[in-house]
């Protein structure tokens, strides 16, 4: 949807709502007229910050972030994770090694 079409819309709701609101609230035309009025403008400036909220980051969002640089330093990361996993994996099986090596020497000590 535009952004034009959906203050135009917004602006007709809070009309709307305006006049339910007015007629429920006050008895004279004045009172209508002033609430229908308030509560309409209320609806199309609500409307303008939501879109300028909007288009702020929709905007944003496509400029500033640098996917494929990001993508290839995730996959430079996920290289050296792998690569060190690996290194602290073949540490486990070295010191695996040396405890039950250890531990064979305490038992001929011991016998």
């Amino acid at each position: 949807m535009l952004g034009e079409n959906f203050v135009h819309f917004f602006t007709v709701q809070g009309f709307f709502i305006g006049i339910i609101f007015g007629i429920l609230k006050s008895f004279d035309a004045e009172g209508l007229l002033f609430y229908t009025f308030v509560i309409t403008i209320f609806f199309y400036l609500f409307s303008h910050i939501i879109i300028a909220f909007y288009y702020r980051t929709t905007t944003l969002r496509t400029y500033l972030f640098p996917k494929d640089i990001h993508e290839r330093q995730l996959d430079i990361f996920v290289r050296e994770i792998n690569k060190r996993e690996k290194l602290i994996d073949s540490a486990i099986k070295i010191t695996d090694v040396a405890i039950k090596m250890n531990a064979n020497d305490m038992e001929f000590k011991n016998a």
